[in-house]
């Protein structure tokens, strides 16, 4: 399951980062939030674990604007889980990950991003 949701104001993160949007994506292990440095990322820059749900929210639903919690598809096979778009690494399909390079769906087929 993947939820997104934006900050109602831009959260400071270490020196010079503002969170403005955030991500959760459940597990076996836990969830991961992931935060976004800016409005318009398709990738996130941090990620957080969290043991639960539950505990994900009482941290962060303080701070979302009032549009709440927006429901998204799970990724693709292969594709990057903080990804908004269909985003993997280039080879992992294979086996033969080249990292670094990326590719996206676009009119379905993969072609370098």
């Amino acid at each position: 399951m993947r939820k997104y949701a934006r900050l109602r104001e831009p959260l400071k993160y270490g020196e010079n980062t503002w969170i403005y949007k955030i991500m959760l994506y459940e597990t076996e292990e836990g969830v991961y939030l992931f935060e976004y440095s800016d409005p318009d990322a398709v990738q996130s820059s941090s990620d957080r674990l969290y043991d639960s749900p539950e505990a994900l929210y009482d941290d962060w639903n303080g701070l979302i604007d009032e549009r709440g919690w927006i429901g998204m598809e799970d990724p693709l096979p292969d594709c990057q889980h903080d990804a908004f778009i269909p985003l993997r690494i280039k080879g992992r399909d294979t086996g033969r990950p080249d990292w670094g390079k990326f590719e996206t769906l676009k009119d379905g087929r993969w072609v370098d991003y």
